[in-house]
């Protein structure tokens, strides 16, 4: 499925990141490991080489694109090639809305929203130039429907939901697929920090739902970095495109028909 696939994960050094990784080395990749702190990067990176895959850590600051860039360009001297893009790093900061202050909502949108274009370019610039790839942003469930005391982090993932469906237009004739993950809440460093370790506060923010482990996450970006499946939601004017292409189904039809029925526009909630 990813096997000997080269894919880089921003954020990787713990929480969904790791999960990421950890999933992406099962099925057979070689993992690009980008994180704020190198040392949570390298471990991350030695958990992916004990299941026997390739692996790269490095320093990532993701507000910078010059890090970005950089990061891409190690992926490619490093694996001859960069096959995926996992934009995952992300910050939390828990308001009332009245009380919200705008550094808070600047450093959300920031993290959460410009970095995931800095990253899509970085990583697509690459990948046009051997012919395609996949990218995937990870946003969230708040960024459809919105949890209390989580209005900067609702705006900004709510700004990954629309930047993908128009990154996912603008580069489909490049073979790029680019998706989105949508979860809940995930047990993740972050949401412990932000609710002080209390699993009910945690479930909650989100409106009572369940609170995922990284692993479940991992599953579903796994799912959407496969390269057998193409464009995961639907899109008028993309379907039309697609169809224009069927002449070549092997390059632009990869599972259409068993896609096109299940899935409206992002991956599971």
């Amino acid at each position: 499925m990813l096997l000997y696939k080269a894919v880089f994960v921003t954020g990787g050094g713990r929480g969904i990141g790791r999960g990421i990784a950890e999933a992406l080395a099962e099925a057979g990749a070689h993992v690009g490991i980008g994180d704020l702190q190198l040392q949570a990067a390298q471990e991350t990176a030695r958990l992916v080489e004990g299941r026997g895959c390739r692996a790269l850590a490095v320093a990532l600051d993701v507000t910078q694109a010059a890090s970005l860039e950089a990061a891409a360009s190690a992926m490619t001297t490093t694996f001859g090639r960069l096959d995926g893009w996992v934009n995952n790093a992300g910050v939390l900061r828990l308001d009332a809305a009245l009380d919200a202050r705008a550094e808070d909502f600047d450093a959300q949108m920031r993290v959460n929203a410009q970095a995931v274009l800095l990253g899509c370019q970085a990583a697509a610039r690459r990948m046009i130039g051997q012919g395609g790839g996949a990218i995937v942003n990870v946003a969230s469930n708040a960024g459809k429907v919105g949890y209390r005391n989580m209005a900067g982090y609702n705006a900004s993932k709510a700004a990954v939901v629309s930047l993908t469906r128009s990154l996912a237009l603008e580069w489909a004739e490049h073979d790029i697929n680019v998706n989105a993950v949508c979860p809940g809440g995930v047990d993740t460093p972050m949401l412990t920090a932000s609710t002080a370790g209390d699993a009910a506060k945690a479930s909650a923010i989100i409106g009572g739902g369940d609170v995922l482990s990284p692993d479940e996450a991992a599953a579903r970006v796994i799912a959407a970095v496969r390269d057998d499946v193409f464009f995961i939601y639907t899109h008028p004017e993309l379907k039309l495109y697609v169809e224009r292409k069927a002449a070549d189904p092997d390059r632009w039809i990869r599972g259409m028909s068993r896609l096109w029925g299940r899935s409206q526009h992002l991956l599971a909630d």
